[in-house]
């Protein structure tokens, strides 16, 4: 079984998209997304500057473009499944067939004001990755200082969210047997400081009429199946106040029987992620043209 993964927020550097825009059909399909929603993505894939593309209301609408450009380079009907890291999950609506390009690309669009809208509301918020130390250890230590997980990445990676100042506490005492590295983002992502945004987005996914997944379809909830796709999107739109289950996710695919993972564009996050926590799965990470020949390959070797 082989599963594309769609990668979340913090993937994306300046002028990742240089090289792949010079295949026609893949420029010309982030022109048509970039229409859609009125955002050069072009530009911000190309010359924008780290700090520009890190904003929330670029990054994501840049990457989840770029994910589904990508994935339609290689052949979508023959892999078994997908699923997304975060932001990554609007792109794995159009992989799976939920949503179609323009439905994805907007409500990527309106989850990346949102969120931004949200993360502006409260300021003096923030986010570092937690490396190491034991699991229980760790989310102990969040939960004396008010900090929430907001990623369980695996591979004894867990990123916690929450006020600067308990960040900061965190960064000068870490858990034992763990180092924290602070994070350049705009606010306390996946917890309860983005809950405005969740309302907002409920408001536009009623407005939509999904199809049922055509493929395997693990949600960031819990990592488990979802067969619908009304039922997906509305754990997509609470997820983004709750914590996202990487963790889970690959427990799940493994536990399925997937043999090989292919990482979209911009690609190298969830490869590494995997190579710790999928041991023995076949690894494709989509980070220039030149990946491409593996990953069709790795793709036909399934049939």
């Amino acid at each position: 079984m082989i599963v594309l993964l769609c990668p979340g927020q913090g993937s994306q550097k300046p002028g990742f998209l240089n090289s792949w825009l010079e295949i026609d059909s893949f420029k010309s399909n982030i022109e048509s997304l970039a229409e859609t929603i009125s955002l050069d993505l072009i530009k911000h894939g190309t010359v924008s500057d780290e700090e520009t593309i890190r904003d929330t209301a670029i990054a994501q609408p840049l990457i989840v473009a770029a994910s589904i450009a990508t994935a339609n380079l290689l052949n979508i009907s023959s892999v078994s499944g997908v699923a997304g890291h975060s932001v990554g999950e609007v792109a794995a609506t159009y992989i799976s067939g939920v949503l179609s390009e323009s439905e994805s690309i907007t409500l990527v669009n309106l989850r990346a004001q949102v969120m931004a809208e949200a993360a502006k509301a409260t300021t003096g918020t923030g986010m570092a990755a937690v490396l190491g130390g034991e699991e229980e250890v760790v989310i102990a230590k969040l939960t004396e200082l008010g900090l929430s997980p907001a990623n369980y990445n695996g591979a004894g990676q867990i990123v916690a969210a929450g006020l600067s100042s308990k960040i900061q506490e965190l960064v000068t005492n870490p858990p034992q047997g763990s180092k924290v590295i602070p994070l350049s983002v705009a606010g306390a992502f996946h917890t309860s400081f983005m809950e405005p945004a969740v309302s907002k987005l409920s408001d536009f996914v009623s407005t939509l009429t999904p199809k049922d997944p055509q493929m395997n379809l693990w949600s960031n909830q819990n990592g488990q199946l979802v067969s619908s796709g009304s039922e997906f999107l509305n754990l997509l739109v609470g997820q983004v106040a709750n914590s996202v289950r990487w963790d889970l996710c690959m427990k799940a695919m493994v536990a399925t029987g997937v043999t090989g993972v292919i990482e979209l564009s911009p690609a190298g996050t969830l490869s590494g992620l995997a190579k710790r926590g999928m041991p023995g799965i076949e690894i494709v990470a989509l980070k220039s043209p030149d990946d491409l020949e593996a990953a069709k390959a790795l793709i036909a070797s399934e049939g």
